[in-house]
C-alpha cells in the first residue's frame, strides 16, 4: 500500500524518532509499504517519520545511481533502530531533495564516511562503515529520525530565500505525482 508522505511543516518530522522493539506490530507490513511508497515517489530513501510514524526505520535502494557507480545496482537495505558513531573525512557538498520538501534541491555539505551500527528486519545486529552516495543517502535519512532536514543544512541566507517555497509546501500550494499530507491541509491530497 502506497502511504502519503507527510511534507515540510508536518510536527512528526521535529520530533526525534524512538527506538523499536522486535514485536512491534506490522514492521514488516509498514517496510514493504514504504518501500512501495518510496519507488512510486522516485525517491532513492525513506523514512518512518516521512509516514507519520516516529519509530527510528529508514530504508533506501540507490540502484538509481548506478548507471555512474555500477557497484550501487541492487544496493538495497532497511536500517532497524540505526544510531551513527562516527562520521570522518572532509565534508563534500551534494545536491540533495526530499520527498518531504518536493520541488526545492539545494547543495548540502556532509562528511563522506559513516560508521553506523544497527539492525535489520529480523533485528539481527550490525556495525557497519559506508562511504560516497551510499553514505550520504544513510546520513539523509537517518537525519529525520533525528528530527532534521536537509534544509536545516544549508547556508542560513539561501534558507531565507527558499521560504515562500517552504511556505507554499506547508500549505499545499505545490504540485506533486504522490499522495501528501499537508499540514496546513486537514485530508490528505494527491495534487495533480
Amino acid at each position: 500500500m502506497i502511504l502519503p508522505i507527510v511534507a515540510y511543516g508536518h510536527p512528526t518530522l521535529r520530533k526525534v524518532a524512538v527506538d523499536i522493539e522486535p514485536d512491534y506490530p506490522g514492521l514488516n507490513e509498514l517496510i514493504e509499504n514504504m518501500f512501495e511508497t518510496m519507488y512510486s515517489s522516485e525517491g532513492v530513501g525513506l523514512a518512518a517519520p516521512q509516514v507519520n510514524q516516529g519509530i527510528r526505520l529508514f530504508i533506501i535502494d540507490a540502484s538509481p545511481f548506478s548507471e555512474d557507480k555500477p557497484e550501487l545496482q541492487g544496493f538495497k537495505k532497511i536500517f532497524v533502530n540505526p544510531h551513527i558513531i562516527e562520521e570522518s573525512g572532509e565534508e563534500v557538498s551534494f545536491n540533495e531533495g526530499c520527498l518531504s520538501i518536493p520541488k526545492i534541491r539545494e547543495d548540502v555539505m556532509r562528511k563522506p564516511r559513516i560508521r553506523i551500527q544497527y539492525q535489520d528486519r529480523d533485528f539481527n545486529s550490525y556495525d557497519e562503515i559506508y562511504e560516497g552516495i551510499p553514505a550520504r543517502i544513510i546520513q539523509h535519512e537517518y537525519d529525520h529520525l533525528e528530527a532534521k532536514l536537509f534544509v536545516d543544512r544549508i547556508n542560513p541566507l539561501r534558507k531565507i530565500l527558499l521560504k515562500k517555497k517552504l511556505n507554499d509546501i506547508m500549505t499545499g500550494n505545490i504540485e506533486v505525482d504522490y499522495k501528501m499530507i499537508f499540514p496546513g491541509r486537514k485530508k490528505t491530497v494527491k495534487v495533480k
